[in-house]
């Protein structure tokens, strides 16, 4: 008996001993149900990983400016004037639905500089592109749609850190200048070419031709020079010499002192002359010096032919003749902003214009 019960103790224990070795077993070997499961997930997680992050450079999307692959709007559209000069517009008025006279101006200048960063400073703007939707802003969507189109947010304070204008910006009281949006846009289009350089562009210029990059301005009449297109390298000492006129001659009451009249003060102190007729389409101490028909072919005493309907038809080469040396149009909107004229249709030079050099806003905001 006691043989016996010794007999059934051994036995229990190799039972025992063997549920274990095959229970270590199964835990240190995963079934191949399990293994394939495991080598499954972790496949589609490489998977998933690839489908979800595609290289940009293998993307591709439909832009108004046509078929471009998303590496190329991506880099573009991270761009800063601190690192690669452009085409520079700037809206101080507060506004977030610009006019359709500016997304003409900056869509002209996207669509005929499409090697260029074309630049939109807007000091409402807040920098985050998808809080301005359609319905409630159009203006926004249209222009960022544009691959070398760059909207930016325009701060003055910090643009005039650092020039002669801080001081003046800080002491400034808006409530008091009579002309003060176009007064804060004359400082800024100086500080934004004397930190940047490039090309600045008033909000009504239209272009009708590529831009070069050149130290230059322009004549807008006799012995008159204008600051509605402008072009310099960074820290030029013409522009120095504006910065610094800006603030020691202001007088804000006076339309056009800080302006077009300041240009052409400094203008003839570099030239050395009363007489700028003289240096028309020259190079002089590294400026150039373009006459009128380049960026004002129509005089402002005559902004009103621009409305005249029935001017145009599609079949005339009068308009283009006429602008055969012309790289942008300047519209005067301070004038001409006050005309409420019905464009689309009017058969007009201004909707010429639109519908050749803007049609996205021709079609959708006219």
């Amino acid at each position: 008996m006691k043989q016996y019960k010794i007999s059934l103790c051994m036995v229990m224990g190799i039972i025992t001993v063997f549920l274990l070795v095959c229970l270590s077993y199964k835990l240190n070997n995963p079934s191949d149900e399990v293994k394939e499961t495991s080598m499954s997930n972790t496949l589609i997680d490489k998977l998933g990983n690839s489908s979800s992050k595609p290289a940009e450079a293998s993307q591709m999307k439909l832009t108004t400016s046509g078929l471009v692959s998303t590496e190329s709007t991506s880099i573009m559209k991270h761009l800063h004037p601190t690192t690669k000069p452009g085409i520079m517009f700037v809206q101080t008025s507060g506004e977030l639905n610009p006019s359709p006279l500016t997304m003409c101006s900056v869509e002209s200048a996207a669509r005929l500089n499409p090697d260029k960063p074309v630049y939109f400073f807007m000091t409402a703007f807040n920098d985050d592109i998808s809080k301005y939707q359609e319905p409630e802003y159009k203006g926004i969507p249209l222009l960022s749609s544009f691959k070398n189109v760059i909207i930016l947010p325009l701060n003055p304070k910090e643009l005039f850190n650092s020039t002669p204008l801080a001081g003046w910006y800080e002491k400034i009281d808006p409530s008091k200048e009579t002309f003060w949006f176009h007064v804060l846009a004359d400082g800024c289009r100086l500080a934004l070419l004397w930190k940047y350089g490039g090309i600045y562009l008033d909000t009504d210029v239209i272009s009708i031709k590529p831009l070069q990059f050149e130290n230059f301005l322009c004549e807008e009449s006799n012995n008159r020079a204008n600051n509605a297109a402008l072009g310099f390298n960074c820290s030029h000492s013409f522009i120095e010499s504006c910065l610094s006129d800006f603030v020691e001659d202001y007088n804000g009451a006076d339309w056009g002192h800080q302006g077009p009249k300041l240009m052409t003060r400094i203008l003839k102190k570099w030239c050395g002359t009363d007489n700028l007729n003289d240096f028309l389409n020259k190079k002089y101490k590294g400026i150039l010096y373009l006459s009128s028909n380049w960026f004002y072919p129509v005089p402002y005493t005559d902004w009103q032919r621009l409305f005249e309907e029935g001017t145009w038809n599609e079949n005339s080469e009068e308009i283009r003749n006429e602008f055969t040396k012309t790289r942008g149009v300047h519209i005067w909107n301070f004038l001409s902003g006050r005309h409420r004229a019905h464009i689309k249709g009017s058969r007009s030079i201004i909707e010429y214009l639109f519908s050749e050099f803007c049609p996205r806003t021709y079609e959708e905001l006219m």
